[in-house]
């Protein structure tokens, strides 16, 4: 389904459709307040265990502005307004430098007196929803994990997502670039890419030419040959959780959840947005409405119980497109591997697991036997191996492809490596793979990153030709 056909559906969840019929009827205004208050937000939130990132400091007034410590401001932190809408008069500082200016992502520098011209704008409620007088906080910049350096330009992205009566229904992944100033949102420029409820894995993504204000698909990172599509994000299922249990605690009835991910705390909830846009709706290239339909009336007890629907209902439907956008095959943790002696008629289906935290393929000394690698377990399983200096020349073996060196907490070991076929997901092709002893462990194979990298692996996977666990509880 393409962008305009989908804006064209009637099945699609429009602006006066949202307000009359979810958010009048299920956002209170009390629970409204809570959403559209930071602090108070901050406070709910963490009185009941749920992590937001981490209170500095507060301005109410221009008395407390002028006596301010300004040496007491770490050299990152973000600045925001307790009523602001939709990104408006945040500020991100990602550094200080020596001339005691601090710098932003766009890396313009930011002085004393900036923040303090920018400060006084927050309080006479420049950026409120209301254009009342509000209050201006500080907080800690939440620490970018390694995974999401590569897709946002300076600034940390977001997982948005939509919950209606504690089920999660919708979902996306909010980057921020270069033209968005380093913040994650739509309408000033950022990506929002849609991801599978079931797996946590991104599918389509869309951004938005400022110019003529109409979205468009992006399959890339800009500037890049990254794809969006195809990135499975870490503490998927704790992420549904929090959001639920975060709708539980407010009783905002139609909610969205923007959560960031710290690469110390895990996931934080940034705020909460009572008035969520449309834009998942394209990012997901899934209309809102007959999934808030399918939601509405059914009995949730407890968060655990909602992730588990949400996930059922509106998840694990798209492999096939993940794998047609990304041309990569979606693997679990467990896969079925024919690996063979590329120098003799000797092959073995075996199950394999996927370690993504290992470089390099191994194989256990015993399954090497089988393959015909006899000769070299046994010269390998000489105790003195490890006090000489082998080479492969010195073992006169074609079927040695060289030897590597494995230190651990045992001290270190030498390890041949040899040369295997291997049949992972329908592709056969050949590598290196260390010999290593394997018998108080259950597999015999491991996959390595250097193999796994030609597919997506996804945890809430069993195997490859079976079907998705939808991250059952």
């Amino acid at each position: 389904m393409m962008l305009n056909s989908l804006k064209k559906s009637s099945d699609v969840l429009g602006m006066n459709s949202r307000n009359l019929e979810y958010i009048r009827p299920y956002n209170k205004q009390r629970a409204r307040k809570i959403a559209d208050n930071k602090l108070l937000t901050k406070k709910i939130l963490r009185k009941n265990n749920i992590r937001t990132p981490r209170l500095i400091n507060r301005i109410s007034s221009i008395s407390q502005l002028k006596t301010f410590d300004w040496n007491s401001l770490p050299n990152s932190f973000a600045l925001k307004p307790n009523h602001g809408l939709g990104g408006g008069g945040i500020i991100v500082i990602y550094g200080k430098k020596k001339n005691g200016n601090w710098v932003r992502a766009d890396r313009q520098e930011v002085s004393i007196q900036d923040l303090k011209n920018h400060l006084v704008n927050i309080l006479d409620g420049n950026y409120s929803l209301a254009g009342t007088i509000d209050t201006a906080f500080f907080e800690e910049r939440v620490k970018i994990l390694k995974l999401f350096k590569p897709y946002g330009f300076r600034g940390i992205p977001d997982i948005r997502v939509i919950v209606f009566n504690n089920i999660p229904i919708m979902a996306m992944l909010r980057l921020p670039t270069e033209e968005s100033g380093g913040r994650a949102n739509l309408h000033l420029g950022g990506i929002c890419v849609g991801i599978d409820l079931a797996t946590g894995i991104t599918t389509t993504a869309i951004t938005r030419n400022l110019a003529t204000q109409k979205e468009f698909f992006i399959d890339y990172v800009p500037n890049t040959r990254l794809s969006l599509s195809g990135i499975a994000i870490p503490d998927w299922k704790e992420i549904l959780e929090i959001s639920v249990k975060t709708q539980q605690l407010t009783n905002i009835g139609y909610l969205g959840v923007d959560i960031m991910i710290d690469r110390e705390r895990g996931p934080v909830v940034a705020e909460l947005n009572a008035r969520p846009g449309l834009g998942i709706q394209l990012a997901n290239l899934a209309p809102l409405k007959s999934r808030l339909k399918k939601a509405e009336g059914l009995k949730i007890k407890s968060a655990a119980r909602g992730v588990r629907v949400g996930q059922d209902l509106f998840g694990g439907e798209i492999e096939e497109d993940i794998e047609d956008m990304t041309g990569k095959k979606v693997l679990g943790i467990f896969e079925n591997v024919m690996i063979a002696n590329p120098h003799s008629n000797l092959s073995q289906e075996i199950e394999a697991k996927i370690d993504t935290g290992a470089y390099s393929s191994s194989i256990s000394s015993d399954l090497a036997i089988e393959l015909g690698y006899t000769k070299i377990v046994q010269r390998f399983n000489d105790p003195d191996i490890n006090n000489s200096k082998p080479t492969r020349k010195s073992f006169h073996d074609p079927l040695l492809a060289s030897i590597v060196s494995v230190y651990s907490a045992h001290g270190k070991t030498i390890r041949p490596k040899v040369v295997i076929k291997l049949t992972l997901g329908g592709i056969t092709f050949e590598t290196l793979a260390t010999i290593a002893e394997r018998e108080d462990l259950k597999y015999k194979v491991l996959i390595g990153r250097r193999d796994s990298r030609k597919f997506i692996v996804d945890p809430s996977k069993i195997k490859s030709n079976s079907t998705y666990m939808n991250n059952r509880l």
